[in-house]
């Protein structure tokens, strides 16, 4: 099942890049992509091995309070679709960052472009990486165990790179939609057999978890050091959706492939409510797991669904399983993979060269661009060592790292008409520098123990946080530098 799966997978994107004729089709598959497509592979591409492994340790290490958050999601993509869409679909844009050069510079693209490319990179990288968890307790009697982690990560890296360079994104997409089937069927499938596993069934597991607390959704305290409240969800988690689904390419450009405006909004908002279902089916996994192994403890929350799937499946199920776990994270990946080779190709190669958007070399660039990122992708994935943090909460503290200032730098351009290009970069990293202290804190201070005192008010700043603080700063900060100078 899995062979068939990777190959399958593997021939559609083939034959779906055979239709290609320019760099235009490659990245945003000519405008083509009807609504519902769009819609299930924005889906898809939020739905990595994160989903699948780390959301259902979240709840089964704690409740269902990250449900907050993507509440958040959903008003995020609100704002998106009215604010930010109707600009994107003024021109005939392929990237995000070619809106600041129309308002700001060819300097302020560039840079929020390579910010993205960055943050895109090493938070991809992570979710790589967790893919290869439950393949690796898998392959444990067939594969030296030194060499499980590595084997794992090249099977999926050098697949997923074949499909994506030579398919571009209508490969992306089309082939997103066969995975969101396979890994929501298999999140169905865990369900079903964890109401088969605990006696008394679901009726059982509910009950228990209900007297526990495990089913607790709302949190109405006010503090910064818990990332699971209603006020960290809608307005950090509503942050959050506004920079990865406003300013990151892997979402913007599936929007850009959309047939209309109308249709780009359609797709983001459907999505939002989508993906709450989604979450929600993942996390009950979890509720259903910490019914099944009671006090039973684990090296880390990420390791307690592909247990179950070890030990608890039939071979059978667990090529789906397996398969769906590969399927959530390819269609992230190859997503990642085009975006990164759009960035480098629209908002890098052809601005420094002149060359023409539309040339056959353009399109050569942009497939080795793709070559080159997932190559690059799967070897920071082998880089990566595993900790007890659940995955999900590592990538997502990564993205939102440097979302705020992605985020600002937009908004900046909206909000003030006053401040010019310098502002803009000058937001932008102060943004992302400040952030830098609020994020690592922790590991700073305990280096430098003299700055532990000034550093201590930023250790406990919950993740979700992270995109309304550094907004707040790149356009606070912007805003001051363009009183700097006279108005243009």
């Amino acid at each position: 099942m899995l062979v068939a799966y990777l190959g399958g997978t593997t021939w559609l994107g083939l034959r779906l890049g055979a239709r290609q004729k320019d760099a235009r089709d490659y990245f945003v598959a000519d405008r083509a992509i009807p609504w519902w497509a769009v819609l299930f592979s924005i889906v898809a591409s939020e739905t990595s091995a994160l989903t699948f492994i780390s959301i259902p340790g979240l709840a089964w290490a704690g409740n269902l309070g990250f449900l907050e958050i993507v509440a958040g999601y959903i008003l995020g993509r609100i704002v998106v679709a009215f604010l930010l869409l109707p600009r994107y679909f003024e021109g005939e844009l392929v990237t995000a960052y070619a809106l600041l050069e129309t308002r700001f510079g060819p300097r302020a693209r560039r840079f929020t472009s390579i910010v993205f490319m960055v943050t895109r990179a090493v938070a991809d990288s992570v979710r790589v990486f967790a893919t290869a968890i439950p393949i690796a307790l898998i392959l444990g009697d067939v594969v030296p165990r030194a060499a499980l982690m590595p084997t794992a990560i090249l099977v999926l890296g050098v697949l997923t790179v074949v499909y994506t360079y030579k398919g571009g994104m209508r490969a992306v997409v089309w082939t997103e939609l066969v995975q969101a089937g396979v890994y929501i069927l298999g999140g169905i499938s865990a369900v079903v057999l964890l109401g088969q596993a605990v006696s008394g069934g679901w009726g059982a597991i509910i009950e228990h978890a209900s007297a526990a607390g495990k089913l607790t959704v709302l949190d109405w305290s006010f503090t910064l050091s818990k990332p699971h409240t209603v006020w960290a969800g809608l307005l950090g988690g509503g942050c959050l959706a506004m920079a990865s689904h406003g300013a990151d390419q892997l979402i913007v450009q599936r929007l850009l492939s959309s047939r209309s405006l109308k249709d780009a909004q359609r797709a983001l908002i459907g999505s939002g409510f989508v993906v709450f279902a989604q979450f929600t089916l993942f996390l009950m996994v979890g509720v259903g797991l910490w019914a099944l192994y009671g006090e039973r403890a684990f090296a880390a929350p990420d390791q307690v669904f592909p247990t179950f799937i070890v030990e608890r499946m039939p071979p059978g199920l667990i090529g789906l399983i397996v398969a769906a776990i590969l399927a959530a994270t390819m269609s992230t990946h190859a997503g990642t993979i085009n975006a990164l080779a759009a960035a480098t190709t629209h908002d890098v190669y052809l601005p420094l060269t002149g060359r023409d958007a539309n040339a056959p070399s353009t399109l050569r660039f942009g497939k080795l661009a793709a070559l080159a990122w997932g190559i690059g992708l799967t070897g920071g994935a082998l880089l990566y060592k595993e900790q007890g943090t659940p995955v999900v909460v590592v990538a997502l503290s990564i993205s939102s790292f440097t979302y705020g200032g992605l985020l600002g730098s937009f908004l900046l351009g909206i909000i003030s008409r006053r401040a010019n290009e310098r502002d803009a970069i000058i937001g932008l990293g102060t943004g992302i520098a400040a952030m830098a202290l609020v994020v690592f804190a922790k590991p700073i201070s305990a280096a430098l123990p003299t700055l532990a005192g000034p550093l201590s008010p930023f250790v406990g700043i919950a993740w979700p946080w992270y995109v309304l603080i550094g907004t707040t700063l790149t356009v606070g900060t912007g805003m001051l530098a363009s009183r700097m100078h006279p108005a243009a």
